[in-house]
């Protein structure tokens, strides 16, 4: 086994350990700092340090070092914390994290913001502890510092410490309740690391004792890629000879067996932590049971899944359109049904391993506002509810971006200065929430400020001076609506936050691509709830099968509120060829589907027909189908990829019978009407619309 082979484990352990060291510096008092959170940030220095020096990350490592050697000042009390400070620390997990980014991508990290960060790192060491660092190229001076960080920090560090003192490199490695096929490798992997003079031992300590030029904490860091930190210990043997000489005879009775003689002296000094060892299997064995797996691996098997669900559903029909219902057939329908829970088990239970907690989005945004707050002068306080709200990993990934750009937003345009909110009354800190939570087959996610929320007014004067069609009859949510449209700001000027109109209509283009939408609920002078609300999953749709013509469609339950039928007298006319129903008072937007999709057979008397209101990007439609076949949950599949993009669909799928049904997209349907009657092509060409009377005024 090559130490390459876990490149891949240290990255992904690295990028953990960066994010540690993040969130526990944002929530560092800087005024009573907690010395747990302060060894928190120092161990992740540490760790990340060893292996980076194990893989040949220099820069990496020797960044590392220096950040290493000033946390370790901090937490010894001979650094005075401050949040300039605690500033630069952040600035240097940054560059580190870019580092890590260069390796990971086989690049040579930035050289520049290398030298600037380690001369800053340095600077400090010498206006505030009137000292020089160890510089970042001499690693050998670390015994020289009498306040390195190891020896304090655990035995486990201490006994790294003692073995790196160690003349003759010869280690006493402890392996302590790990799994036979986990020993064989790291046996294999510290063969590549030096000579295996000797192994003993059973599956609560297995020994291993190892000759090697390198330190214990490069060999701890290869090691805990497989195995947790407190299920290995690293000693120093003192005075082993590369020959068995007898050095010391109490050790060395047996001539034979001289390499383990040291190890079962080492073994009887190390008998004071044995009761702690005793209690870990328990642990070990929590731990042991989750598995690092590619996420490429997750899709095959859920794209496996998702045709068996198919397969599944094909053979359902053929057997419920059997004539002959004898005993045999009805063992076989029994049989059918059983497959079919089991089948949609199985689907559950796959499409939970790729759900993961919301808590991986929020964590990103105590820095993100931190960093907001200070650029913009303001006090906030960030409130996280809901962080072990589960969705979907391609979502997530996908969510980041426009939730970052909500909150940015919500920090500069609608959380007051802390003079302002003193003066009409607020508390100088502002709060921002953010919060997720299910709802139905969807979640919520919700960015709320305590601001000065939107002004219907300044939105709608700010509309007509860009030229919108708008007008002062529009409700509420439609005017907030306006903010995200391309190039519109209410920003006064221009700034590193924002202000230039840009990211709102994408960040609300990025969330219909994911199946949701976005609704605004503001209170002037007392803030604004931005809603996002998605599906759980992209790979799964609860939809409602609906009839046109020949045709078989999927509505996403989602968007479906309710079907009524039409009578003639809530029916409307309106100017050219538009037509409204009316649902209690209101008045819908009528969406005939087989014109639009020019589908052939379908009836065309909307009286005739059912009516389903469904809702899409705050708006309310009417859609005229011929039959409500039922609600079911299929597979989705991408369009684009196996075809091309259709306007009015978003997707596709098969039903039991092989057929396949089109995934409608509700907003595109009513654009593709709205753009078919601008360019002059008729879509109503029906003499049943165009008798309905005018529209009453609403």
């Amino acid at each position: 086994m090559d130490i390459a082979d876990f490149f891949d484990t240290f990255f992904e352990e690295a990028e953990e350990l960066l994010s540690d060291m993040e969130q526990h510096l944002l929530e560092l008092d800087v005024d009573d700092p907690d010395s747990e959170q302060l060894n928190a940030i120092f161990r992740a220095a540490h760790s990340i340090k060893g292996g980076a020096g194990t893989f040949g990350f220099t820069v990496l490592q020797k960044t590392t070092h220096i950040l290493e050697n000033l946390l370790d000042y901090a937490r010894k009390g001979e650094l005075t914390l401050r949040a300039d400070l605690v500033d630069t620390f952040l600035e240097a997990k940054d560059i580190m994290h870019e580092q890590l980014d260069a390796y990971r991508s086989e690049e040579e990290p930035n050289q520049e913001a290398f030298e600037r960060i380690c001369q800053t790192l340095q600077q400090i060491a010498l206006d505030e502890i009137g000292q020089q660092l160890d510089g970042p190229t001499i690693p050998a001076a670390e015994p020289k510092a009498a306040p390195t960080p190891v020896p304090s920090e655990n035995d486990a560090e201490a006994n790294s410490n003692n073995a790196e003192a160690s003349s003759n490199g010869h280690l006493l490695v402890a392996l302590l309740n790990v799994e036979d096929k986990d020993r064989i490798l790291l046996v294999e992997e510290l063969e590549q690391l030096g000579e295996v003079q000797s192994q003993s031992g059973d599956a609560k300590r297995y020994e291993v004792v190892l000759k090697s030029s390198d330190s214990a904490d490069d060999i701890e860091a290869v090691m805990c890629f497989i195995i947790e930190p407190d299920q290995i210990e690293i000693t120093a043997i003192e005075g082993v000879a590369t020959e068995p000489a007898p050095a010391e005879p109490e050790a060395s009775t047996p001539a034979a067996p001289a390499p383990q003689a040291p190890a079962e002296s080492t073994a009887s000094k190390a008998s004071a932590p044995k009761p702690a060892a005793k209690e870990k299997p328990k642990k070990a064995a929590a731990e042991s049971s989750s598995i690092r797996v590619s996420v490429d691996k997750v899709d095959q098997i859920i794209n496996l899944v998702g045709e068996l669900i198919i397969t599944q559903s094909m053979l359902d029909q053929t057997v419920s359109d059997l004539e002959d219902q004898s005993v045999g057939n009805a063992s076989l329908q029994n049989g059918m049904s059983l497959l079919q829970r089991n089948a949609r088990d199985l689907q559950e239970a796959v499409m939970s391993i790729r759900m993961i907690p919301m808590e991986f989005v929020f964590s990103r945004f105590p820095r993100v506002v931190r960093d907001t707050a200070g650029k913009l002068g303001k006090e906030i306080e960030l409130i996280t509810e809901g962080k072990s709200t589960e969705l979907d990993k391609s979502l997530v990934e996908r969510i980041t971006d426009p939730l970052t750009h909500l909150v940015r937003n919500s920090l500069d345009h609608g959380v007051e200065m802390p003079d302002v909110r003193e003066a009409i009354g607020k508390p100088r800190v502002g709060k921002l929430t953010l919060s997720a939570r299910h709802q139905g087959g969807n979640i919520l996610i919700e960015v709320r400020d305590d601001g000065a929320g939107m002004d219907r007014e300044r939105l709608l004067a700010k509309a007509r001076e860009n030229g919108l069609n708008v007008s002062d009859t529009m409700s509420d949510e439609e005017v907030f609506q306006l903010i995200f449209a391309p190039g519109f700001s209410t920003a006064n000027e221009v700034t590193d936050v924002s202000g230039r109109g840009v990211g709102m209509d994408v960040v609300k283009r990025n969330i219909q691509s994911m199946g949701g939408r976005v609704e605004i609920q503001s209170k002037l002078g007392e803030g604004t709830n931005t809603r996002i609300v998605l599906p759980l999953t992209l790979a799964i749709l609860d939809g409602m099968s609906i009839k046109v013509g020949g045709e078989t469609f999927i509505l996403p339950l989602s968007t479906v509120l309710e079907s009524l039928q039409p009578a003639k007298d809530d029916m409307y006319a309106m100017a050219g060829d538009d037509v409204v129903i009316k649902v209690r008072d209101e008045y819908l937007p009528v969406i005939a589907i087989h014109e639009v999709l020019n589908v052939e057979n379908a009836i065309t008397d909307p009286t005739k027909s059912i009516a389903v209101i469904v809702q899409g990007e705050g708006r309310r439609y009417a859609m005229l189908v011929d039959e409500l076949i039922g609600q079911q949950q299929v597979v989705v599949k991408n369009l684009e990829d196996n075809y091309r993009k259709v306007p009015g669909i978003s997707a596709a799928t098969i039903l039991g019978d092989g057929s396949v049904a089109l995934i409608l997209d509700i907003t595109g349907l009513h654009r593709l009407s709205r753009y078919k009657k601008e360019a002059g092509k008729k879509v109503v060409n029906n003499q049943n619309l165009s008798s309905f009377k005018e529209a009453e005024p609403s």
